[in-house]
């Protein structure tokens, strides 16, 4: 069991509906020491890539991206789900729908923060129909970039999202992957992962 797992298994509350809830540490309040943690951990799982941004979706990824970011000294970039008027100029958009919040959202990266020929790097707190995820790739490939890969903090292994992703060919690296989980009980299966 690796460091995230122990740590959803210590602080995480599995809800009905198949909901994780782990804002005591990840998405609400959050666990600093472990950001810089998972950001070491995905310099280790990406090492050799020619990493020179990182793009997350608000509001959860923001802090994993960041830490993550100090990691490869490169600056983050995030999707914002709403337009305001301090965004200006061309703008990139995907449309994107929240398993969590059950919606969807126009996502847009402006047009000076991501070029042709950036080297990505995607990073999420979930994975579960990889919407999110599929919107971020679009946007990428708008701008000309390249994803060189996607990390993401927890991948539910149960709904489809990991495997779409896989089967379109990126290095997709999630620390904790659940296979299970039981409202009931609280009990929580991980899937076994190559370390």
């Amino acid at each position: 069991m690796n460091f995230l797992e122990e740590r959803i298994i210590k602080d995480g509350v599995v809800k009905e509906g198949n909901v994780l809830k782990v804002d005591a540490f990840l998405n609400h309040q959050m666990d600093i020491e472990l950001f810089d943690q998972m950001g070491a951990e995905y310099k280790k799982r990406f090492e050799g890539k020619e990493i020179n941004k990182i793009l997350t979706i608000e509001a959860s990824g923001i802090g994993i991206a960041c830490m993550v970011a100090r990691h490869f000294n490169v600056p983050v970039v995030f999707a914002k789900k709403s337009k305001s008027i301090n965004i200006d100029g061309d703008m990139y958009t995907a449309e994107v729908e929240s398993f969590t919040h059950k919606n969807k959202n126009q996502v847009i990266v402006s047009k000076k923060f991501l070029n042709e020929g950036d080297k990505v790097l995607l990073i999420d707190d979930f994975l579960a129909n990889g919407c999110a995820l599929q919107g971020l790739i679009q946007i990428v490939k708008q701008a000309g970039a390249t994803v060189e890969g996607i990390g993401i903090a927890i991948e539910k292994g149960f709904q489809s999202g990991g495997q779409v992703i896989r089967n379109l060919g990126y290095q997709l690296e999630s620390l904790a992957i659940v296979d299970a989980m039981d409202s009931e009980t609280g009990e929580i299966t991980f899937r076994a992962q190559e370390k």
